[in-house]
């Protein structure tokens, strides 16, 4: 199988590179970064210190595309659009691990599930996918006798806020309850104001340091409180899953997929 990545000089970028070289039965099909960067047409494999694979890193992704089975997209929001049209175009599988997708990129995923497998996940960690399946289990149990608040970290540069994690652990509270989260969310921006709605969501945000990513849902009652945390301490875990998602399409029909079913969860 041949796998491309999208975005190979980032942080993510690199440990996917590293990720797919490292595993069997996958080969690397090539690699992209934005126009203009420095480390254009040097060789992939360079980027983590492997033995060069005669592929350069270009800034077009299309004949990422044409080349591969498979591509990993782990870049921003407007770029995910743009790739889910070149998967359709050239009938290569995606699996997308970027995050803050709004509205008309996540539209842009669904369109390109019609044609090609997608996989879509805001966090690709085994573990990840277990805590979210034990946040909507236990906030049916709980329900809203039991304020919920999820806490997130991550390293200085992470741009979007709540994370695309953090986001789906509230979507899980809220599906455990009966409800939604638009409905139920407060403090997404940290401006949250007056004391607290029964029943409500809310979400507290904090960057710095290298923190790869940690996440805690706590539900607080009168006299208890339970915690469920996450902590990720190497990116290694996220691209171990987005190369599990990646061999995972292979022979897939179209649609738009989740860490759920490239696990076996459901």
């Amino acid at each position: 199988m041949k796998i491309g990545v999208t975005g190979v000089a980032g942080r993510m970028g690199r440990m996917l590179v590293q990720t797919v070289l490292a595993s069997d039965g996958v080969v690397l099909a090539g690699g992209t970064e934005h126009p203009g960067h420095l480390l254009l047409g040097s060789d992939i494999a360079a980027l983590v210190g492997a033995s060069p694979v005669g592929q350069p890193i270009v800034d077009d992704p299309e004949p990422v595309f044409v080349d591969a089975d498979v591509v990993i997209d782990f870049t921003v929001p407007e770029a995910a659009a743009k790739h889910a049209r070149l998967a359709v175009l050239h009938e290569t599988a995606l699996v997308v691990g970027t995050t803050g997708l709004g509205a008309e990129e996540m539209a842009a995923l669904r369109e390109a599930a019609a044609a090609v497998p997608v996989v879509q996940a805001a966090n690709m960690s085994v573990g990840v996918n277990l805590l979210l399946g034990l946040t909507r289990q236990v906030a049916a149990i709980l329900g809203d006798d039991y304020d919920v608040e999820i806490v997130e970290m991550h390293h200085r540069y992470k741009v979007d806020a709540p994370s695309g994690t953090a986001l789906a652990l509230g979507h899980a509270a809220a599906a455990g309850r009966g409800t939604s989260l638009d409905s139920a969310s407060e403090g997404l921006l940290g401006e949250r104001i007056g004391s607290r709605r029964r029943g409500t969501i809310g979400f507290a945000t904090l960057r710095g340091g290298d923190v790869v990513g940690e996440h805690t849902v706590i539900f607080a009652g009168e006299g208890e409180r339970l915690e469920l945390t996450h902590r990720a301490t190497s990116r290694t875990v996220f691209a171990t899953g987005a190369v599990r998602a990646a061999q995972w399409t292979l022979g897939r029909p179209p649609g738009l997929y989740g860490m759920r079913e490239v696990l076996g969860l459901d």
